[in-house]
């Protein structure tokens, strides 16, 4: 009963500000259990003008996904990915599962400015006005997702070819004895983040530029590649 979910969990229903109101954001939120501990996540970061794409994980339980489509379909503006991915931390498919969130969102009519991406351990220590103001204080039109060039400890996660393999029904990634080919395009790889708040602008090239996608391809056997492919993208120049 959406009435019931509305009022009984307290979600507002209107902008709080004029400010937030003409700022909308997006964000992509990858869950896989503990659908209460989702819900209270919803709830905190849940404002009318914004836009959410949920990503389910593609082996989670069918009544879990089932709870959570009957809350999203309470929202018009919740929805869930057009794209679901069998999720394997630290494997690309973590990545691809923020991709597929990023074509829904750059597709909707909603005009949002940032996105952010959280998972569903998450909570903000921030209102929506707290967070857009941040944002305007010294990042406008910038991409916050910190990074440093690749760290020697670290070169092995890009160097060497990873595999998915399966264990006991538990999938994981485990490096194979093959060396990668060197980064597409010459580009230096930078670590930092699997966690972002990117422009719309940023994700549109992410996800048309051609060393973008060269990037993302070469980053299939890497491990846990959404460390890596997103601040190297925001240090190329321009």
């Amino acid at each position: 009963n959406c009435s019931t979910v509305l009022k009984s969990l307290h979600f507002i229903t209107r902008p709080l500000s004029d400010e937030e109101g003409n700022f909308s954001l997006a964000y992509i939120i990858t869950i896989h259990k503990e659908l209460e501990m989702f819900v209270r996540l919803l709830r905190a970061v849940y404002m009318p003008q914004n836009i959410y794409c949920i990503h389910i994980d593609e082996k989670s339980p069918r009544d879990y996904k089932n709870a959570v489509q009957n809350i999203v379909n309470c929202f018009e503006n919740i929805f869930i990915s057009s794209k679901r991915e069998h999720v394997v931390y630290a494997g690309f498919s973590r990545l691809q599962a923020d991709i597929n969130c990023m074509r829904d969102l750059v597709n909707s009519k909603v005009q949002w400015n940032y996105v952010i991406n959280l998972c569903g351990q998450d909570y903000p220590l921030k209102t929506n006005k707290e967070i857009i103001q941040y944002i305007k204080s010294k990042w406008n039109g910038k991409n916050i997702t910190p990074g440093i060039v690749q760290p020697l400890h670290m070169k092995h996660r890009t160097e060497v070819s990873y595999r998915e393999y399966v264990h006991s029904g538990v999938p994981y990634v485990y490096p194979a004895k093959i060396r990668k080919a060197q980064p597409p395009h010459n580009l230096t790889i930078y670590f930092g983040s699997a966690y972002y708040i990117l422009t719309k602008d940023f994700v549109q090239f992410a996800l048309s530029d051609a060393r973008a996608k060269a990037l993302l391809e070469w980053s299939r056997d890497t491990y846990s590649p959404d460390e890596h492919f997103w601040v190297t993208l925001n240090r190329l120049p321009g």
